[in-house]
């Protein structure tokens, strides 16, 4: 039985392993039963890419013989500590911002509001090291997460976006396809959420803008535009690599508030 195993201070909890290993249905194989990864994508009724299924950030690299490093292990990506970690240099700050990183960025996340159970908001549902589960339905896509049973709802029904927003964690997000690409639109950020473990900062102000897109049977490519001049001097872009977890099921784990010892959860 493969381990997936995540430390993390304040936030987990001991789990009991559950449909680890029953075949995902409509998976294409290959002679041995494997998954065929690279199998053209899937697609619904209407002939759009169904980007539904089971998703894990790519890690930054990737040796077999080091546990924690390669897909399927809940090493995780490093944008999860650090958006810009595979840009060429950092975060175009404003100054304000930048200050403020200074003062979070030392203390290893030890305020980061999701080590103190706090919502870890919508683009770090996409970034967390724990998988995501991609549930696509006519009008609605729905992203669900490991983390604390968390989602978040993606309308593609045709509906605007709000003009004056209720701030919240997830935003309110709409998507339309453009071709084979999801193209979404995020507004209504609350102050106060961090995008990474490092602290960089968004603010009401923002905009988010993704761009899905399933390369083939397992793997997604999603861009992400934050527009955010309150805490930024520009736009800024970067792009995420999920991988299929086939033949599995999401766990369930929840965050304990106020817990002073480190965790260990045991899934995979």
């Amino acid at each position: 039985m493969k381990i997936r195993a995540l430390i993390f201070p304040l936030i987990l909890v001991p789990l009991k392993a559950q449909w680890l290993n029953y075949p995902t249905p409509g998976t294409p194989r290959l002679s041995n039963g494997k998954p065929n990864l690279a199998a053209p994508a899937p697609r619904t009724s209407n002939r759009k890419p169904d980007l539904s299924g089971i998703w894990e950030l790519e890690p930054a690299r990737c040796d077999p013989k080091a546990v924690g490093t390669c897909g399927g292990d809940y090493a995780g990506g490093p944008e999860f500590g650090n958006l810009a970690a595979r840009l060429n240099g950092d975060l175009p700050y404003q100054p304000w911002a930048a200050e403020l990183i200074k003062q979070r960025a030392p203390g290893g996340g030890k305020d980061d509001p999701v080590a103190l159970c706090q919502p870890a908001g919508a683009l770090r549902l996409l970034t967390y090291p724990p998988p995501r589960k991609i549930v696509q339905n006519p009008g609605l896509i729905v992203i669900l997460s490991e983390r604390d049973v968390t989602f978040r709802q993606i309308f593609t029904d045709g509906r605007p976006l709000p003009t004056d927003p209720n701030p919240s964690f997830n935003g309110y997000s709409i998507g339309k396809w453009e071709g084979d690409t999801l193209v979404v639109e995020t507004i209504g950020f609350r102050d106060g959420i961090w995008l990474d473990r490092k602290g960089s900062p968004i603010t009401e102000a923002a905009k988010m803008t993704e761009r899905f897109r399933r390369v083939n049977f397992g793997n997604l490519e999603i861009e992400i535009t934050i527009d955010d001049p309150k805490a930024y001097t520009k736009p800024w872009t970067v792009k995420l690599h999920e991988m299929l977890v086939p033949d599995t099921e999401l766990l369930e784990y929840y965050c304990q508030e106020n817990e002073k010892d480190t965790k260990h959860m045991v899934g995979r």
